[in-house]
């Protein structure tokens, strides 16, 4: 079932989008159910590129040797890769361990250059996504060749610009296709290089679920002593893999030197993260989760219930200032609840970012409502005039 919204089909069952994926499982190098990809940001040196390789050989759990061929780089006068000879020291790579490899590509040249020199999988980046004309540059290269591809989400939160690029890359027939998290660039205040905002990640993979999404905690973390936990939370939140750059010697990397952990470590990074699993067949488990789901279907119903409770009284509010000829927006009044239910949240333990959010969009609905609320009101008024 599909809706006309702004021009394009936008579907209520994404289920039927992408129907036909490959699973995971069926085209990951080792057979599982889950992807670990890493190497180095750039590949710097065929001294660099074998070393990372022979590092990286002995991870058992490892997918993908990448490295950064062509860099998209913010100013001009940053290392942008070397290309060509850095391609022929993967495939020196490739040959040397038996690792299959994995680059970033910008355009329907790069994807070209990628094939010829045996690349094994392929992602588009982050900057690229929020481009449909090189999105779909990198579409036309590669119709009719099999090979895995990743796609980055957009820098910015837009999940329509993420979901795009995955059909333009499907569209050329691929079907060994996933999806790369790898947070957001933000303003607002937080520890990470980019915004996590996992809320867009996972509701992608609710909306196709069938797509394998994997989280790059390395960009999302921007510096090494935050990288566990970024990855943790991915696992936590059931992603199908990791992404992780490493380096022989992080501190003298060309690019993101901060967020690269030392390949001899990341065996170790690895073994301290905990897997859980999706689910689990225990009875007693079972029954206690079904009891906590209905307590929260419940509060749920409340919860709705309060809500249009809650907009009815905003209604009567609208209408009332509609009469005595008031506008919508109450500034010291809008303070006033935002003061008042913020200290209330801190008060019950409640974190305080979640409820300005919250109320934020609450008070959004409610100028919409007191808005249709007051132009229904203008329409019987002109009818009586008339």
């Amino acid at each position: 079932m599909a809706t006309k919204c702004h021009g394009r089909l936008f579907y209520t069952n994404m289920n039927i989008l992408l129907s036909d994926l490959v699973p995971l499982h069926a085209w990951s190098p080792k057979g599982n159910p889950s992807l670990l990809i890493s190497g180095p940001c750039s590949a710097e040196s065929r001294k660099q590129v074998l070393q990372s390789a022979y590092h990286l050989s002995q991870i058992k759990e490892l997918d993908y040797l990448r490295a950064g061929v062509w860099k998209p780089r913010t100013r001009p006068n940053s290392f942008e890769g070397h290309g060509q000879p850095a391609l022929e020291w993967l495939q020196e790579a490739m040959e040397e361990t038996g690792l299959k490899t994995a680059i970033e590509v910008a355009n329907g040249e790069h994807v070209e250059s990628a094939l010829k020199a045996g690349i094994s999988l392929l992602w588009v980046g982050a900057r690229t996504t929020v481009n449909p004309f090189s999105v779909q540059e990198i579409s036309d290269a590669l119709t009719g060749v099999d090979i895995p591809v990743l796609v980055k989400n957009p820098i910015s939160p837009d999940l329509n610009l993420w979901l795009g690029a995955l059909e333009r890359i499907h569209s050329a027939g691929i079907r060994k296709l996933g999806a790369v998290h790898r947070g957001f660039t933000s303003y607002d205040a937080h520890p990470y290089r980019n915004a996590p905002r996992w809320e867009i990640a996972l509701q992608l993979k609710g909306m196709i679920p069938h797509l394998p999404v994997i989280c790059d905690p390395s960009h999302i973390a921007g510096k090494r002593h935050l990288l566990k936990d970024v990855a943790q939370r991915a696992l936590d939140l059931a992603f199908d893999g990791l992404m992780i750059e490493s380096h022989p010697n992080p501190e003298v990397a060309w690019s993101d030197a901060e967020q690269q952990i030392r390949q001899e470590d990341l065996g170790e990074f690895l073994g301290a993260l905990n897997h859980r699993e999706n689910r689990s067949e225990e009875q007693v488990f079972l029954d206690r989760l079904h009891q906590l789901r209905l307590l929260m279907d419940s509060l749920d119903e409340d919860m709705l219930n309060l809500l249009e409770r809650r907009l009815r009284v905003t209604e009567e509010i609208g209408r009332y200032k509609q009469e005595h000829n008031v506008t919508i927006f109450q500034l010291e009044r809008w303070n006033e609840i935002l003061s008042s239910r913020t200290r209330r949240a801190k008060e019950l333990g409640l974190d305080p970012t979640f409820i300005h959010k919250f109320w934020m969009a609450l008070h959004q609905e409610g100028i919409q409502v007191q808005a249709r609320v007051m132009e229904r009101g203008e329409e019987e008024t002109a009818k009586v005039s008339g």
